[in-house]
This record gives C-alpha cells, structure tokens and sequence, in this order.
C-alpha cells in the first residue's frame, strides 16, 4: 500500500538554527555511533502527528523511504527532507507547529550527544550525574520557568482510551485550565492530549496567553505516540527513566487517567520515588481519575498496589471517579501547599531537587528476554525497591506491545517470560487479564496478542 509523502526543505522557525561542522557530520554519519538513525525516526514520528498509527515498528515500515538530511547554508541550517508523510503539510507548506517540533528534536539530539553522553563533566552512572543531566537536558530546552509560581500538573493515562475517557480528561484539564494550572503530558494523544485540549480552553476563557504545554518523550516511544498538536514546548529524554525522572522533577502534582501498561509503569514509578524513606514528608499531590468507564481499572489497580506494595502505597493517592471539579480543586490546593513547603525548604520551584531519586529507578532497563526473566518479584526487599522491578516489568510489556525494537525482539524470539513469587505472579496476571478484558492493551476492536507469558 502507497502513503502520500512530499519532498520539501524547511529552515528553523524557533529552535537551534546554526550546527557546527562536527554536529553536521554526527547527523549525517549511519554507523552504530553517529546520529542519523535516532535523528531519522525521531523526526519520523514527529512529521507523523495527526496519524492513528500507534506502532512505532509499523511505522518505520510504512516510510522506509524516509531521509532527512541537515544543509549548511550562509545564514544557518535547513532540514532537505526526501519522501515525508504528507500529514505533516497543507498545501505542500509544513504545518507550523510540526516544524517547531522537528527541530526541537534536532536541538535534543544534538545537546544530549555533545554535552551529556560525550561529556566527561557529566558522570551518568551516579543518581546525583543523571539528576543533573536531566536538569541541563530541560533547561536547554527552555522547560524550566524560575520566574513562576508552581503551578504545573502532570498528566498521565493511555494513548488509545474511549472517546468518552478523552472527554473527561478534557473536562479535568478545562477545570484545571480556569485555576491557572500548566499541563505537562507524555505529549501524544488520548490522555496525553485532552488535559491540554482543556486546560487551553480554560487558559482563553481566563485570557491567559502564555499557557504551557509541556511533551517529554523519547526515541523507544515517540512513535508511537507522536507529539499531539497542542504541545508548544517538547522535549526528547535520551530513555524512559530520564523522562521519567523529568515529569517528578518538574512537576508539582500528578493526575493519573484511564490506561494500560504504560499508565501502570507511570503508577509504579511515582509510588516507588514517594515511598523511599527520604521522601517520606515531601508532599507531592497524586489522584486517580476517570469516568465511571475507569472505575474498574482504577480498582484493580488499587488493589494490585495494596496487595504488593502495602496500604502504605495507597495511603499516597488519592481515586477520584467522575468528578473534574474536585480533582481540579485537590491539584490546586496540594500545589499551593508544596509551594509553601519548597519555599520553607529552599527547594526550587522549577526543579525538585529534594527528591531522593535511586539508582535502581534512573538505570536504563533494556528489556531484552533475559533481563526479563532475571526481575527481582518477591517481596523480601524494601517497597520502594519493588516497585522499582514492578516498573520494570510493565515498561518490558510496553516494549513488546508498541516500541519497534520490543515487537522485533518477541518475533523473533517469542514471548518475554516474568518469574517470581507465586503471589506476585498471580497478581501480575490478574491485572494483566484486566487491562486485556477491558480493551486496554492496544486500540478498542483489535485483537491483543500478549508478548509475555507469567511463570508461577
């Protein structure tokens, strides 16, 4: 089957516009160390915003066609692009917002192969060298605002929920938007986009003209979750746990909508970072909200938390079901409360910095079959220590269910397999069943086909 595609040369209209010779020859260079594959189907994704397409591997086979190549000119730089998803244009002239997201993803390949991975200043095998690589990452890409008040909630939930969970997280987000709060989501759609489709709503009704709308992603899930079109400033994390990390940094509050796996790694992540024991008296507002479609999901959830984490965990959050106003209500209330505790603390407003982030939930996990199989499930370890293997387990999932590299890995070597103690196990399962009863593994109406197989 044929797409339309266009070939079209475009130059910078906000971000990074001038490269040096050695960035030039980085971008350009195919071999295992240079950056013309990361840059390619980064830029791939971008230019397919718009599209229902939620398979990154299918993606990459739809335009294997695609170039993209940097041109060095008198005044600065241009992107030649060769065989471009047509989406991605009106009337043959790209569409302002996708350019500003191309070299925003020009702007972060470059700065984190210059200044992060091939800076020896930057120690990246420490928690305090990731911090603060995270940290330059975000203000390099102009995310971190010290000249104003907290006031920024993140958002997470599915890609591909109902029509009828996207509305309520347009509600929220319109609640949201009336009480001057900013929005910070994965940046694709469903309930990554509504929040924002809301909060601008509400941002114009109060004649706010600045409202933030924040997209972090990275290279394993960009495409399949390509930028919606509300995000005015997106960044792209070198891997999950990074990107990860920049949502608890920045973020002044938590709002979880209806998901799947990933929505799961999210919880997980959030409870393992609040449950270590230096974190104990740092407020940090976290509620779990949806229609009354999402009550079942939340529930199971909640009771996969207590189960394996302890009443500890849910003590951490808060469902609220079928109500915008009060959760809008809750985030502005708890975010005016860590305002107060991160001025008395000395704490930045724009960075969390108190936040005792561990190693375990900042290395990169490659979810190769091995690495799978070998996960710590049993609960002789701390908690926060748990949830960090549980978050392993459902970020492996997300692999196989949508990243090009996970799909490739489960043909050709079949099914991941997660082993542990038999409770765990069963657990696992149970939620896992659920999600896939309520259509929330892949889109509504396909069949799901696990890449995973539990071992009691």
């Amino acid at each position: 089957m044929k797409y339309d595609v266009i070939d079209a040369i475009i130059s910078p209209k906000t971000h990074l516009d001038v490269l040096s010779k050695a960035e030039v020859n980085k971008l350009r260079d195919t071999s295992q160390g240079g950056l013309y594959t990361l840059f390619r189907n980064c830029s791939l994704a971008v230019l397919n915003s718009g599209s229902t397409l939620d398979d990154g591997k299918e993606l990459l086979e739809r335009y294997k066609s695609f170039e993209i190549s940097v041109m060095q000119e008198e005044r600065g730089i241009k992107l030649d692009l060769k065989n471009a998803p047509a989406i991605a244009f009106v009337d043959g002239k790209m569409i302002k917002g996708i350019n500003e997201h191309l070299f925003a993803v020009l702007r972060d390949v470059v700065y984190v192969s210059d200044e992060i991975t091939d800076n020896p200043h930057f120690d990246i095998d420490t928690p305090d060298g990731i911090t603060n690589a995270v940290f330059h990452i975000l203000r390099n890409a102009n995310i971190l605002r010290p000249t104003t008040n907290p006031n920024l909630v993140v958002c997470w939930g599915g890609h591909s929920i109902s029509r009828y969970e996207y509305d309520y997280t347009k509600l929220v987000g319109y609640e949201m938007g009336l009480r001057g709060l900013n929005i910070c989501t994965g940046c694709g759609p469903g309930a990554m986009k509504g929040p924002m489709k809301g909060a601008a709503v509400g941002h114009a009704k109060q004649r706010m003209s600045h409202g933030h709308y924040i997209g972090i992603s990275e290279p394993g899930i960009i495409a399949a979750e390509s930028p919606n079109p509300i995000v005015n400033d997106l960044v792209i994390m070198p891997d999950i746990e990074k990107r990860l990390e920049a949502f608890v940094r920045t973020g002044h509050a938590v709002t979880v909508f209806p998901g799947g796996v990933g929505t799961a790694e999210e919880i997980l992540y959030i409870l393992g970072i609040l449950l270590h024991p230096d974190n104990a008296d740092i407020p940090f507002p976290l509620i779990f909200t949806g229609p009354e479609t999402a009550e079942n999901y939340f529930m199971e959830i909640d009771h996969f938390l207590g189960e394996t984490l302890g009443q500890e965990a849910q003590r951490l959050y808060k469902i609220i079901i079928d109500d915008p106003l009060q959760v809008a209500r809750e985030i502005k209330s708890g975010i005016e409360y860590v305002k107060e505790f991160r001025k008395n603390h000395e704490d930045a407003y724009y960075y969390s910095w108190m936040l005792t982030v561990e190693q375990a939930f900042q290395e990169p996990f490659v979810p190769t079959h091995e690495n799978m199989r070998n996960l710590q499930l049993t609960k002789d370890q701390e908690p926060h220590l748990l949830a960090a293997n549980l978050r392993r387990v459902f970020s492996g999932l997300v692999a196989g269910n949508v990243k090009a590299e996970g799909i490739q890995a489960i043909e050709e070597h079949g099914l991941f397999e997660i082993r542990g103690d038999t409770e765990i196990m069963e657990l696992i399962d149970i939620l896992l069943q659920s999600f896939v009863e309520q259509q929330r593994m892949k889109l509504p109406g396909t069949e799901y086909r696990p890449c995973y197989r539990i071992i009691k």
